[in-house]
């Protein structure tokens, strides 16, 4: 299993990065180039429930919501449109309803590039269905499955292959709940990575093989559950500063898959990466306001700051007032990227990026971390830490427990709860061994005892 990893920035400051723009840009689907110098809306919906009774069902299904798309996007002159079918468990579990999906999605998308030109591509985001009730199965039959999913997927019209992959999900559900920090470090920075090298690898083979793209992974099963239980400015069920170290760890976690040969675009999803993109120079998707329809985030203009494509996180197919809802979120989208393109092209993206950061950097610790400067920081303490998974993930976790301890000095607003809780963990990290060997050894037998479900046998331990 090869694996490079980044010892180096793909920018030299972080004033270079911006949106529209990767060092790395990735040709995809339909004409479509993805980090050129131009943004594209990345539109991402859920089939209504019922579809999923039958294969023919959610076929016609996804063909509609194909079909609303494109000739939404082509009725208001969009330039570019990509679609992210994230498969619902039917089509991972039995890969020939995700091929069959796929094909009929690809067909409808060709007769509208023929017709009309529009440049796109079909981004499928498979389900890992490797998580069963009681524990992860990472390896093994599922694991099988898994995998013909992707290759299906390849094979049937799919130009963009992701995931968001679970390993190391069974330790942080059972530390974040308990403000465990050694154990979410294990999680996320430890078992994630180990779980990413190993499937990322095997996914950028099949992409290779079928001349599509290997795109990304995002640590939403872990990193975004932290953020979800963080909540808004009245929650206090997990301290906002503890969801952005997880957020900081997860971005050391995220760039493996890139480490493995997949090329971006990341997954929208993923807040993590503007971080990644710091480092890997892969261009990103990227979701804030527009996820409204499926969760709130603190950060609804920030996030737009260094996208490549701009998303709206998973919206149910059903009707609005002013169409299906992937007409309306599709539509939104195309007008925020219409504005960052003209910013391109008139060459004021460095003044819309700076005000979409600055309108969001101070209301909570967690964009504060994720604006573009201080997120280039954390990409660096990643990159000088060498090629050891632990120490990189724990050198991205203290800076960003100093970059909000810098932010709290000055414009950054935090309250007792939060800053006795950013104490803690300070705490916590620099007591952690500099040895990897005996922080592996330590937490095997800890969390062997305490987590039922950790299985080490899963991450070849």
């Amino acid at each position: 299993m090869a694996v490079t990893r980044f010892t180096k920035m793909a920018y030299s400051t972080a004033d270079e990065m911006v949106f529209g723009k990767a060092t790395k840009p990735v040709k995809a689907g339909l004409g479509l180039e993805i980090g050129a110098g131009y943004t594209t809306p990345e539109v991402n919906y859920a089939p209504r429930p019922e579809a999923g009774a039958s294969k023919e069902k959610l076929i016609k299904e996804y063909e509609r919501i194909t079909t609303d798309i494109m000739a939404r996007m082509v009725q208001i002159g969009a330039p570019s449109v990509v679609l992210e079918t994230e498969h619902v468990q039917q089509m991972s579990n039995h890969p020939d309803w995700g091929a069959a999906v796929a094909h009929a999605q690809k067909t409808i998308m060709e007769d509208y590039h023929d017709e009309y030109g529009i440049k796109c591509a079909l981004r499928h985001t498979i389900g890992d269905i490797r998580e069963s009730r009681d524990f992860l199965q990472l390896r093994g039959d599922k694991y099988n499955t898994f995998m013909e999913a992707f290759e299906q997927c390849a094979q049937n019209g799919a130009d963009l292959l992701s995931v968001e992959s679970m390993g190391g999900k069974e330790v942080f559900d059972y530390a974040i709940l308990r403000n465990d920090m050694a154990g979410v470090l294990f999680g996320i920075g430890v078992l994630g990575s180990m779980d990413m090298e190993m499937i990322w690898s095997d996914i950028a083979e099949v992409a290779k093989k079928n001349k599509v793209v290997a795109a990304g992974d995002t640590d939403c099963a872990q990193a975004n559950t932290a953020m979800f239980i963080a909540g808004g400015l009245l929650d206090k069920n997990l301290a906002h500063t503890i969801a952005i170290i997880a957020r900081a760890i997860s971005a050391a976690r995220t760039l493996c898959a890139y480490e493995a040969g997949a090329t971006g675009p990341g997954k929208d999803c993923g807040y993590e990466n503007t971080i990644v993109k710091s480092v890997a120079g892969v261009p990103i998707a990227q979701e804030g306001k527009t996820s409204t329809c499926a969760h709130s985030d603190l950060m609804g203009n920030l996030t737009m700051q260094c996208c490549d494509l701009w998303s709206n996180e998973s919206v149910e197919y059903h009707g609005e007032f002013g169409g299906t809802t992937v007409q309306c979120w599709s539509e939104t989208l195309a007008y925020d990227c219409a504005l960052m393109n003209v910013a391109l092209n008139s060459g004021n993206e460095k003044v819309l990026r700076d005000m979409f950061t600055a309108s969001d950097m101070y209301r909570d610790a967690q964009g504060y971390v994720l604006a573009y400067q201080n997120a280039y920081r954390v990409g660096e303490a990643i990159a000088k830490s060498g090629n050891d998974i632990y120490i990189r993930a724990k050198n991205a976790a203290l800076e960003s427990i100093a970059i909000v301890e810098e932010g709290a000095k000055g414009k950054l607003g935090l309250s007792r709860f939060e800053t006795k809780a950013l104490a803690d963990a300070k705490a916590s990290f620099e007591a952690l061994t500099d040895d990897k060997d005996k922080f592996m050894s330590d937490c095997l037998d800890k969390y062997k005892k305490e987590v039922k479900v950790f299985l080490p046998e899963n991450y070849g331990l």
